[in-house]
């Protein structure tokens, strides 16, 4: 029996999906089984209109069409190519057992793109477990991307089958880039010099300029707090266009999740931000379902930004989940039905009034809440949640004397720099995202330093988690300084972002 393989995504994962056609004789009709969803089941009448176009009849038999494992739902209208291709080619002597097809059929059998090919293959492909795979030429531009596959291409269910009827070369995939690039042990970083959004719009805000310029560098995360109008927003906004370079598995896995969320994919070093609104469900943000469990902002944001604005408003609920993907980088959801786990290394960016009214640190404009308002405002924020966060920022009143002092180009060329001193150390992740044992070998204080941060133990009373997160902001600053150890100014500088009371 033949078989030609296709595959669906369960959550985040791609799963091979062995596709079986069998002719028996019985009354005539056509059925598919192995828990096939909705988009599938309608296949059945695309499949008859592609075939007739390319003059095939069905034999007067049952045609069985199996999607094997048998306890795996799968979803999605690529499966038509696999199951035309079998029924087409059934007497045929050509053996494709090592083949993958991708594709929905229109009724006049073209061949059409979907937006679970690409994340379905790329998924497979970091697997290894595909070598040559058929899909529609509109999808062929992105694919084309993924590495170490065999690519054929057609336009028509027609053209797919004479793939095995002539001598058709395969496409080979190709991981150029037409981006800059740093290289280091053989291995590209691809940016791409373009700020829609300029720091040299903010006018003023020093502190929070450097500030942006730390977290950008070692990707941590950071907290705005001001009055309304200051250029919090603006500041959260911007950072995104100076953040490190991006590897190629990166970029693929950024145009992944930009397939999953219907985005078209660019391709481009640019990483993702999310910002969602402070009314948006748990589910919408961690993702979940009742049955299926569906990814949310959380995992979109993986390797870029996650922005949340007016921090306070969201959901206790919300607020408090954010612990875990922020400290262990990842997150589980289970479902009686499935499980998805996912890696959460964004680089979270929060903003939010001191008070409800929002003048409580102007010195222009009266605060007109009252202390119990306050207090309820800020104890909407938990301190577990607040130590998560490696740098606060009280941003300054507007001047009228302010000006534009640094361009976002000026501080991306810093940040490179800093990528560099990191990439040096043979770190497998940014300084933010640093294990504890990287901590350990890349973060050591000589005596004096030492005697400094123990003292600033007691002082502002520091848990475990905020020693690690001065220890790594001030090996970032170090780094922007272009400095092999951490100094007695970094460690000092590091302290002045921690939370206070």
């Amino acid at each position: 029996m033949k078989k030609i393989f296709c595959a669906t995504m369960d959550g985040f994962l791609a799963k091979v999906v062995e596709v079986e056609v069998a002719f028996i004789r019985a009354l005539p009709s056509f059925s598919i089984v192995g828990i096939a969803g909705a988009s599938i089941q309608e296949s059945k009448e695309r499949v008859k209109s592609a075939l007739s176009k390319v003059d095939f009849k069905f034999p007067p038999q049952k045609v069985t069409v199996n999607l094997s494992p048998s306890d795996l739902k799968k979803e999605g209208s690529h499966f038509d190519l696999p199951i035309a291709l079998l029924i087409a080619l059934q007497n045929s002597e050509k053996n494709f057992n090592d083949f993958f097809a991708f594709g929905e059929l229109g009724l006049d059998g073209r061949l059409k793109d979907t937006n679970l090919i690409f994340p379905t293959i790329l998924s497979l492909a970091k697997d290894k477990m595909i070598k040559k795979v058929i899909v529609p030429k509109d999808s062929v531009e992105k694919v084309i991307k993924i590495p170490g596959i065999e690519i054929f291409s057609a336009k028509t269910l027609k053209e797919a089958i004479d793939i095995f009827s002539t001598d058709i070369k395969p496409t080979l995939s190709s991981t150029k880039l037409e981006f800059d690039f740093i290289e280091y042990n053989k291995t590209k970083y691809y940016f791409q010099q373009e700020f829609k959004l300029d720091f040299l719009d903010i006018y003023g805000q020093e502190i929070a300029k450097r500030a942006s310029l730390i977290s950008a560098a070692g990707m941590h995360n950071i907290l705005f707090v001001g009055s309304p109008g200051c250029g919090k927003s603006m500041c959260a906004k911007r950072i995104r266009y100076i953040l490190p370079p991006m590897k190629l598995e990166e970029i693929l896995e950024s145009a992944k999740l930009d397939s999953l969320s219907a985005k078209e994919p660019s391709f481009r070093p640019i990483r993702a931000m999310r910002s969602p609104h402070h009314s948006a469900s748990r589910a919408s943000i961690f993702g979940g379902g009742s049955k299926n469990a569906q990814i949310g902002e959380v995992a979109l944001a993986n390797n870029g930004v996650l922005f949340f604005d007016e921090l306070p408003h969201f959901a206790k609920t919300v607020l408090e989940s954010l612990r875990e993907p922020l400290e262990d980088n990842r997150l589980l959801i289970s479902r009686v039905n499935t499980k998805i786990e996912y890696q959460t290394k964004f680089l979270f960016i929060a903003a939010m009034n001191p008070c409800p009214c929002g003048n409580l640190l102007s010195q222009k404009n009266e605060c007109r809440c009252s202390d119990l308002e306050i207090q309820r405002y800020k104890n909407r924020l938990s301190s577990p949640l607040l130590d998560r966060i490696d740098i606060h920022v009280q941003m300054d009143e507007i001047k009228s004397d302010d000006k534009p002092t640094i361009s976002s180009s000026d501080m991306f060329k810093k940040v490179c720099q800093a990528f560099k001193m990191q990439l040096q150390r043979g770190q497998k992740e940014l300084n933010g995202k640093m294990s504890d044992l990287e901590i350990d070998t890349h973060c050591k204080l000589d005596k004096q330093n030492r005697t400094i941060l123990n003292s600033a133990i007691q002082r502002f009373n520091l848990s475990q988690r905020g020693i690690k997160k001065v220890l790594k902001v001030a090996r970032t600053i170090a780094d922007l300084d272009q400095s092999c150890s951490i100094q007695k100014s970094h460690l000092l500088e590091s302290l002045s972002y921690r939370m206070r009371d």
